[in-house]
């Protein structure tokens, strides 16, 4: 059941499908993304309601990007390390990106719960035609 949940979640993505993302994530979800990232989305959100709005519609309504997972890791039943690169162009430039990340995954009631991303921030600002932030240097 997690093995498909984490799965679900990277074809949800891939298919840019909203509805498909929070049925993979528990109600008391929590995102954690990489300080120094564009557009002010690198800080904890809180629910998953609030991370698809405040966080990744912002982030792909700028780029036409999704996560692709290389490699899973199951640390635990119920914690997944997912290894791989966001792939794409930022809407306004048309810039490449191609950043690596690294996403810790918990869950609960075969659910996501915990989010934390890890990510290249500077390949982002990159992709914007921007300078990096001092937090993505």
């Amino acid at each position: 059941m997690t093995s498909k949940t984490v799965e679900d979640l990277y074809a949800a993505f891939a298919a840019a499908d909203p509805a498909a993302l929070l049925a993979t994530l528990h109600p008391d979800f929590v995102l954690d993304v990489s300080p120094g990232m564009p557009l002010g989305v690198g800080k904890r959100h809180h629910g998953r309601e609030n991370a698809l709005m405040e966080c990744w519609a912002v982030i792909f309504g700028a780029y036409e990007t999704a996560p692709v997972p290389d490699q899973y890791i199951w640390a635990a039943p119920d914690r997944c390390v997912v290894l791989g690169h966001y792939l794409g162009t930022a809407r306004a430039t048309g810039r490449p990106l191609d950043a690596v990340f690294a996403h810790d995954l918990t869950l609960k009631d075969g659910l996501i719960t915990n989010f934390v991303q890890i990510t290249d921030t500077a390949r982002w600002h990159e992709s914007l035609g921007a300078p990096p932030t001092a937090a993505a240097a």
